[in-house]
């Protein structure tokens, strides 16, 4: 009791100490650099989200079928998400409130129910597909059966959330060091499968397709940029974190927010590129189709060597815990913000370990299964980004950080078309 005692005060004094650090950026006694460090972090952990174990097999998918042509869509994708996750952290700063707060305050109590309800099935298929990648990415490495892996995969995510009982500096540098990791294993890929310069340029800056079926998964591309629980977790990481005392602060705070997100976009769109880019060079350029993770780990180590293979492995156990953490964490969220209830976060861990653990313990395919949430997190798209454009053009809601008219009409134009390319996705899986 002593010991638990004494760790919230540290956690007590270094948030003091970060929002004194903050308060000097603001009243500008902070020079260089050292002005960002205070606001780094809350955007790293959102980004965790673009790089969750089913935009691997959508990657992969994408450049075995089609080389470089599909790369203009991630990019695209990721600009969409920058605006996304500025509007969700901008909500946290301007009103101090997460996204699921303001709905609550704003929408009728039934409603809020329901957005509870649909949140917490998104949540528990987000952390499907990342739990399911990260056991896959244990059985591939080491060939532990997938029922052992995904058990150790369990005592993985306790770990990660520990770091959150330790202060959300620990976190974010716990998350962040798991995100580079990430990064450095597709590095390495990337120069190890000795890509076409020109034609990855290329599949960047010239918008084309191939047939019906690379708009199809074009489509799955942009369907699954925008991950529901991300925009509840953006708003609630900024919306306590550095306070602003007056509107011409929070206008700083969210400037320097800004910086935050783009780094941490650039480097998930960055990783989402490169599986692309490795695909073709090896899969694609060798006349092979992969849709199989495990199939692809055993192309890698074939066509590239067995390193290789090591670094997809790697980056696929680490995004799965990291990503799978950083779910846990949006379902506290959503559950505190729709309807004014929490539950310890670790038995909420406990909890949303059954489902995968009963998929795989049943047997069914890991790379169907991660398509299968992908499904269901489509469902839940409208019910996280209508509200975020609503709430964000709302001027007595946001105040001086209301969206100007061109973000809002930029919101609501990339509102329309990821939810229309998802209920396309939806439909096209059942018929």
């Amino acid at each position: 009791m002593i010991e638990q005692t004494a760790m919230e005060r540290r956690n007590i004094l270094k948030a003091k100490q970060a929002k004194v650090s903050a308060q000097a950026v603001l009243n500008g006694d902070v020079k260089g650099l050292k002005r960002l460090l205070p606001f780094l972090g809350p955007a790293f952990i959102a980004s965790v989200a673009y790089l969750d174990p089913g935009n691997f097999a959508t990657n992969i998918t994408a450049g075995s079928k089609y080389g470089y042509l599909l790369l203009w869509v991630i990019a695209a994708s990721n600009l969409m998400a920058v605006l996304i996750q500025a509007l969700s952290a901008k909500l946290g700063i301007a009103t101090g409130k997460n996204l699921p707060e303001v709905a609550r305050e704003q929408f009728p109590k039934g409603a809020a129910i329901f957005l509870w309800i649909q949140s917490e099935l998104v949540i528990i298929a987000t952390d499907l597909a990342e739990f399911i990648g990260a056991a896959l990415g244990l059985y591939l490495l080491f060939g532990i059966p997938m029922l052992p892996a995904a058990l150790i995969t369990a005592a993985g995510s306790f770990a990660i959330l520990e770091l959150q009982r330790r202060g959300y500096r620990s976190l974010e540098a716990g998350i962040a060091s798991m995100v580079m990791v990430v990064v450095l294993a597709f590095a390495f890929q990337v120069i190890m499968a000795k890509p076409d310069a020109g034609a990855v340029v290329a599949g960047i800056f010239t918008p084309a397709f191939q047939g019906v079926d690379s708009v199809l998964l074009a489509a799955g591309i942009l369907g699954a940029t925008v991950m529901p629980h991300a925009i509840y977790l953006h708003s609630s990481l900024t919306q306590s974190r550095v306070v602003g005392v007056d509107e011409k602060q929070k206008k700083q705070i969210f400037k320097w927010e800004m910086i935050d997100i783009v780094i941490a976009m650039v480097i998930a769109g960055a990783v989402n590129m490169a599986m692309v880019i490795v695909s073709a060079a090896l899969f694609f350029k060798n006349g092979l189709v992969v849709e199989d993770l495990d199939v692809a780990f055993e192309q890698f180590s074939h066509l590239a060597g067995p390193v290789t293979a090591i670094a997809f492995g790697l980056g696929l156990l680490i995004a799965g815990l990291s990503s799978s953490s950083v779910g846990t964490m949006a379902g506290d969220v959503v559950m505190q913000g729709f309807i004014n209830k929490r539950i310890n976060l670790y038995l909420r861990r406990a909890i949303t370990i059954i489902p995968p653990l009963a998929i795989i313990a049943l047997g069914i395919n890991a790379t169907s299964a991660l398509v299968m949430s992908q499904v269901v997190l489509s469902f839940g798209i409208a019910f996280a980004l209508i509200p975020l454009v609503i709430f964000t053009s709302n001027r007595k809601i946001m105040h001086g950080l209301v969206n100007r008219r061109i973000t809002t009409i930029l919101g609501w134009m990339i509102s329309a078309l990821v939810v229309a390319l998802n209920l396309f996705l939806i439909v096209e899986m059942f018929v």
